[in-house]
């Protein structure tokens, strides 16, 4: 998570108000950007467009508005901390000589120790001390060192390891004080000793917290305005506030020491290391943090697309004026369903469909009729989610087996039992195409983790330049390639991650916001058909297609798509929004050259051979026998290392996504074994019969795109794939793999609603700093919905002669 939510986490909550206002900060940075900063580069070029621009008079400027704004905060700390100081210190002073009253006191303080925060350091757990001597980039994590000043590479957040597995339990502290006689007094003191612990670990927390924010916001602000701030104000100005200071941290370690020593004497305890571990137990837990990965983030916005929202209570309130409203009145009122209720007129609904479907014969076999009664009922309950989808997915063994619509496989086509069905349904469910999707997480919970994905992302805008037309492309083709590997519902919340920087330079009212975002989703969705990991419906399109098609074969018909789909999709949202007439200039985006990790390149390598194995499978059919086999070498090589992929990235896998396509493949075995497929498809035959192959394709072509724009696009192929494949597999000449292939790539070109695809809903989710959205519905009528004929008339004419060529 971002360094204000560890903020907000790891602040006491009593003082919540008084710690650095970090967001704040960053909005008036942002404000700074586009005002001062994008406003004089734009300037300077337009006035001199061929000479060599410096930014010394914005970043005079910049330093001019904001470094009052540091010093305010860091005067509010300031005045806190000695507040907060001044208090704690007096009643430690008192507690220490009531403590030295002790017979054991006195003892007890010799045994303490000047380096007090070592031995708490020691108590907190070698994991502590290894975390603060090799930071990464990912999980920094360290203890401040009170007997110098804050160190100048201050951590990204003070986090105390856990100590032990010791449990402050009141009731053994009530019997060791009878014990050793001890009275009220004791009692009293040993209990004010540890609150007063706390407090002073909470205002050690408080000074490095605070240190460390100062640290990275004027990091984010010599990164934004190309300044050298950071240094200079960090030793200058913050290092010699007193919150900060040796003196003041050496002063407050005395305070701890003694409010331990005092805990000590009073508890009857024989070393200090002891009285430490029993306080240690008591301080309230922290928050671990981490920096965001793509990984995580798309999982926590895909699960902010799904939530269900706070519902309106169920009875209106009064009208205004009828404060007087009796309750006999209220009851009275209209009630609005709430959504469980709703949820339940949709499952009603859809079982009332599933009666009427088992009742009304359209079927001479019985496993027929009632294979069909299921098939309607399971597409309604994913059409309408009545269910949650993988829910209703899990339905569909139940039902299967339930109501035996199962067959042998011989010619008798005699039913099967309930046991031998169950056999049937759970073998065709965990599939190899189960584990090529598997292998697909794999590689892009890896590529997303250790930041490959975004390096290689930055690196190619950074090559984009200023125009709006070159940056927009440019993004486009980004997040088509990011599609292809981390799938193409996490690859648009790197590639939205990625133009924060340029939309906080926009200036007011620019469509090129708007344009940018809307380009990015309709790319990401073109990137679904760009390889066969990269969104659930390829991989159901390959277990239809028998043989499957190889990578190579893949791509050839798809990345020839998928560029032509990205230039005409340019075009169009160059002509719908011209965003040259309102930002003529963009702040070109940088990259910062890093060097790649060991283990950064063991994940590239990683992946590289996976690929190409994947491509070259079926001449390593001999070895390696299927796909699905392949995909079990990324998920052991990186998953065998804890340090490259945990079990915490195993278990957030979209395992919702593994569940539909698992009950999709066994719903497509079911209607097969009943014989409702070849039913079905002898009548869809009589409805295309004698027209040419490519107008059976175009026809299947629009059913899918207008099923997929208002449905999953998972789910509109679950159910229409599998009769794609049997209508192609019955013309005169079969092409039933060119049919199913077509239509998976139209099943990502579906792109012209919100709710058509996660891209889609994630970019109109996106906000600007004030809390308006980029986007409106009315964007995806007049740019997604002609992007979705366009991705069409490519598929059917493009990706039709290239199929057609390859002998699908």
């Amino acid at each position: 998570m971002k360094f204000s939510s560890a903020l907000q986490f790891n602040a006491v909550p009593d003082w919540a108000q008084h710690y650095l206002d970090y967001s704040g900060l960053k909005k008036k940075l942002y404000i700074i950007e586009r005002d001062i900063v994008a406003a004089s580069a734009q300037h300077d070029e337009e006035q001199r467009p061929e000479e060599s621009r410096t930014l010394l008079g914005s970043q005079a400027q910049s330093c001019a508005a904001f470094v009052p704004q540091l010093e305010a905060e860091l005067a509010k700390v300031d005045r806190f901390y000695g507040r907060k100081e001044a208090e704690l210190f007096a009643r430690g002073d008192a507690l220490e000589h009531e403590a030295a009253g002790l017979e054991a006191g006195a003892a007890f303080r010799r045994r303490g120790s000047h380096s007090f925060f070592r031995r708490l350091a020691a108590i907190e757990g070698a994991a502590g001390e290894g975390a603060g001597q090799q930071r990464t980039p990912h999980n920094a994590r360290a203890s401040l060192d009170v007997d110098a000043t804050v160190p100048d590479e201050a951590p990204n957040a003070y986090i105390p390891h856990d100590a032990g597995s010791f449990t402050p339990d009141a009731d053994g502290d009530a019997a060791r004080a009878a014990g050793s006689g001890d009275d009220a007094e004791r009692r009293d003191l040993r209990v004010r000793a540890r609150h007063l612990f706390i407090l002073l670990h909470d205002l050690r927390s408080y000074a490095q917290l605070n240190y460390t924010g100062f640290s990275k916001i004027t990091k984010k602000f010599d990164k934004v305005t190309q300044s050298q701030l950071r240094e200079s104000f960090m030793r200058e100005t913050v290092g010699a506030a007193h919150p900060f200071t040796a003196g003041a941290q050496n002063a407050l370690r005395e305070h701890m020491e003694g409010a331990a020593c005092a805990y000590g004497a009073a508890s009857g305890l024989g070393s200090l290391d002891d009285a430490l571990r029993e306080l240690k137990a008591c301080l309230r837990e922290e928050v671990v943090w981490e920096r965001n990965t793509v990984w995580r983030d798309m999982i926590a916005s895909e699960r902010m697309v799904h939530a269900v929202g706070v519902q309106a209570p169920d009875l209106a309130p009064p009208a205004p004026g009828s404060a007087g409203a009796s309750v006999a009145d209220l009851a009275l009122k209209a009630r609005r369903p709430t959504e469980t209720q709703r949820q339940l007129l949709r499952l009603a609904a859809c079982s009332a469909a599933f009666a009427l479907a088992w009742a009304v014969p359209l079927f001479s076999g019985p496993e027929q009729q009632r294979c069909w009664a299921m098939l309607v009922y399971v597409s309604l309950l994913w059409a309408t989610e009545a269910l949650p989808l993988h829910v209703t997915a899990l339905l569909v063994p139940l039902l299967t087996v339930l109501l035996g619509v199962m067959r042998s496989p011989a010619e008798s086509h005699a039913q099967l039992g309930a046991a031998d069905a169950s056999r049937a349904v759970f073998s065709a469910m965990f599939s190899s195409v189960i584990m090529l999707l598997l292998g697909g997480f794999s590689l892009a919970a890896a590529l997303s983790k250790h930041d490959i994905a975004r390096i290689m992302a930055s690196w190619l805008l950074s090559k984009a330049g200023s125009s709006p037309r070159a940056v927009l492309l440019a993004n486009m083709l980004v997040a088509t390639f990011a599609s292809m590997w981390i799938s193409n519902v996490a690859a648009p919340v790197l590639c939205f991650s990625l133009i924060r920087p340029i939309l906080r330079t926009l200036p007011a009212a620019s469509s090129f916001g708007p344009c940018l975002i809307m380009g990015i989703a309709l790319a990401s969705n073109v990137g679904g058909m760009a390889s066969p990991i990269s969104s659930p419906q390829n991989i159901i399109a390959i277990s239809t297609m028998h043989p499957p098609p190889s990578w190579l074969q893949w791509f050839a018909v798809s990345l020839p798509v998928c560029l032509a789909c990205d230039l005409a999709i340019w075009l169009l949202l160059l002509a719908v929004y011209r965003p040259q007439r309102t930002t003529p200039h963009i702040h070109q985006a940088r990259f910062t050259p890093e060097a790649l990790t060991r283990r950064q390149l063991y994940v590239c390598l990683v992946t590289a051979v996976t690929i190409l194995l994947w491509c070259f499978e079926s001449r390593l059919a001999w070895l390696l026998g299927d796909m699905g086999i392949v995909a079990i070498i990324p998920l052991v090589l990186l998953f065998g290392f804890p340090k490259v992929l945990s079990k915490e990235d195993f278990n957030n896998f979209l395992w919702t996504v593994v569940v539909l396509a698992m009950g999709g493949i066994a719903l497509g075995r079911a209607v097969d074994s009943s014989g409702l497929l070849h039913e079905l498809a002898s009548r869809i035959e009589l409805l295309v019969d004698g027209l040419p192959l490519f107008s059976v394709l175009c026809v299947f072509c629009a059913l899918v795109l207008v099923c997929c724009t208002f449905i999953s696009h998972t789910v509109g192929s679950l159910i229409i794939l599998p009769i794609v494949a049997e209508v192609g597999a019955r013309l005169p000449e079969p092409h039933s793999r060119l049919l199913v292939m077509g239509a998976a790539l139209m099943a990502s070109g579906a792109m012209g609603l919100p709710v058509s695809g996660f891209p889609n809903m994630n970019a109109i989710m996106l906000e600007d700093t004030l809390g308006s959205p980029y986007l409106t519905t009315a964007d995806f009528f007049k740019a997604g919905i002609p992007a979705s004929v366009i991705a069409y008339i490519i598929i059917v004419s493009i990706g039709y002669a290239i199929m057609s060529l390859l002998g699908f």
